[in-house]
């Protein structure tokens, strides 16, 4: 249930379409923070803005959801083009279903896109979601997030890191 169908080093890493597309994904709900901009600047890195024209390109939809309840989500999602649902409260699934329906897909055909096993992990899966994880973009992180983070390395300690 916590294992994720496979591990990037980053998001740019996935292509969007032998790993996607070609597996049936039509939409992938995308984490924010630590996934596709950096917690310590706060900046979408240029090869992450070239992957969600890729994504777009292959005729993926992308929609952002995230945990996170500040003003600065709604501006960052504004400045990348991406429709967003904050405040999501993952794993748990009713943000997941108002993605969805945001983005016009069923769930199984969407895949969840994160750095983290407890919340982007666990609440694809209890969807039935084709979840992928990837490494977070810097090593700062929340105090709480990076209590998590120990107990992801154990149980993703045989998971080999994908390109």
């Amino acid at each position: 249930m916590l294992r994720p169908d496979c591990y990037f080093s980053r998001i740019s890493a996935i292509d969007p379409i032998d790993d996607l597309r070609k597996k049936g994904v039509r939409a992938v709900l995308l984490d924010m923070d630590n996934t596709l901009l950096t917690r310590d600047t706060h900046e979408v890195p240029e090869d992450v803005k070239q992957w969600l024209s890729d994504v777009k390109r292959a005729g993926i939809a992308p929609c952002i959801l995230t945990n996170n309840w500040h003003s600065s989500a709604h501006d960052c999602a504004r400045e990348i083009g991406l429709p967003i649902v904050a405040r999501a409260l993952k794993p748990l699934p009713f943000s997941y279903f108002v993605a969805c329906r945001k983005l016009g897909v069923k769930r199984l055909e969407t895949a969840c896109i994160g750095d983290q096993l407890m919340t982007d992990v666990w609440g694809g899966r209890l969807l039935g979601m084709r979840a992928i994880m990837v490494k977070p973009l810097v090593a700062k992180d929340l105090k709480h997030t990076l209590f998590l983070r120990r107990i992801e390395k154990r149980i993703l300690c045989d998971m080999p890191i994908e390109r």
